[in-house]
């Protein structure tokens, strides 16, 4: 029920993933019975299917509602209702389009945080030079203190490790520049940690340009300038796409090598595209639980489903309980 435009974009990742995911042994469909029964019959989605069913929600947590509030107060939403079933271990995993706030709120209510862990962290791809780099946290934490992106490093390095098949994940703190001395009183705090910190291959202080021109596969910062950067980095792509088309139509010379040049322009909207990475894995948790974009087009949905199974099957928190259990009995002499 959650999104922009549920539960139409639902039902149709919810397609998509059991068509093209053969792993995927069962898919729920937590929400209003009736609403999501339509809806499936509108798309073509066999409710007879042995992979598929729907759980009733009678409540729905909307996108402009208050989180932690909303979570209390209603009980019986979708939210609360899929958490529960990840809590269980009736399901493997929990995806949503819908509330953020809501979502990390629930999941920290309900399956807590994992030992080591005070506060969960939104780790959300984004596309560079030479693969992809997440940045933790995009928006579940934003008064972050600097213990909290010590535990960001270690999770963030085990997902790159175990989800994306990086060998020795690289990991740099955001900051106003790259000598060591730079920053706020709280990155510098979080650099001299992350110096001592054993098990993560930490780079130093990085920059913006740095998201897209270095190799990188975790980049450190606060929820609030996480998810101001994002969504900064977002809109700029969105720009320079809208800019570049209005350029290219203005000029019949300019429309003919656009269309020389089309595989090209399909390749790099493959690229930066958010559809394609589908959702942002909230570490910490103990539980599975997948963030996708609130303007998710079925497209993301199922992405952020593909995202959720890959996490649920390399048992991702598993090794983060071992890498801060290893850090924890690390010698102090180590940490010093």
């Amino acid at each position: 029920m959650g999104g922009d435009h549920a539960p139409a974009v639902n039902i149709g990742g919810a397609i998509g993933a059991l068509r093209y995911y053969p792993k995927l042994q069962h898919l729920y469909l937590v929400g209003d019975h009736a609403l999501l029964a339509a809806e499936c019959a509108k798309q073509g989605l066999d409710l007879g299917n042995p992979r598929v069913s729907l759980v009733h929600a009678p409540e729905v947590i909307g996108m402009a509602e208050p989180g932690a509030k909303s979570v209390r107060r209603k009980k019986l939403s979708s939210i609360n209702i899929a958490m529960e079933m990840v809590k269980d271990g009736r399901a493997d995993a929990f995806v949503s389009a819908g509330n953020t706030g809501a979502a990390v709120a629930a999941a920290t209510l309900k399956l807590r945080t994992l030992p080591g862990v005070d506060r969960a962290g939104i780790a959300t791809a984004i596309p560079n030079e030479y693969g992809l780099c997440h940045i933790m946290d995009a928006g579940a934490n934003p008064e972050a203190k600097p213990e909290h992106l010590v535990a960001y490093a270690v999770m963030g390095t085990a997902f790159s490790r175990n989800v994306l098949g990086v060998k020795s994940p690289k990991v740099g703190l955001m900051s106003n520049g790259e000598e060591d001395e730079k920053g706020t009183a709280f990155t510098k705090e979080t650099f001299k940690l992350l110096k001592q910190t054993p098990g993560i291959h930490f780079v130093g202080n990085v920059e913006g340009r740095d998201l897209f021109e270095t190799d990188l596969d975790v980049v450190l910062c606060d929820g609030f300038v996480g998810n101001i950067m994002l969504k900064t980095v977002e809109a700029t792509a969105k720009a320079v796409s809208k800019w570049l088309k209005a350029e290219i139509k203005g000029n019949p010379l300019r429309l003919c090598g656009a269309v020389l040049a089309q595989g090209a322009f399909k390749a790099l909207k493959k690229k930066y595209n958010y559809e394609n990475y589908g959702g942002s894995p909230l570490l910490g948790v103990n539980g599975v639980v997948i963030i996708a974009h609130g303007s998710s087009t079925a497209l993301a949905v199922r992405n952020a489903i593909r995202v959720g199974m890959e996490t649920a099957e390399n048992r991702v928190n598993s090794h983060i309980e071992g890498a801060l259990a290893a850090i924890a009995m690390a010698p102090a002499a180590n940490r010093e």
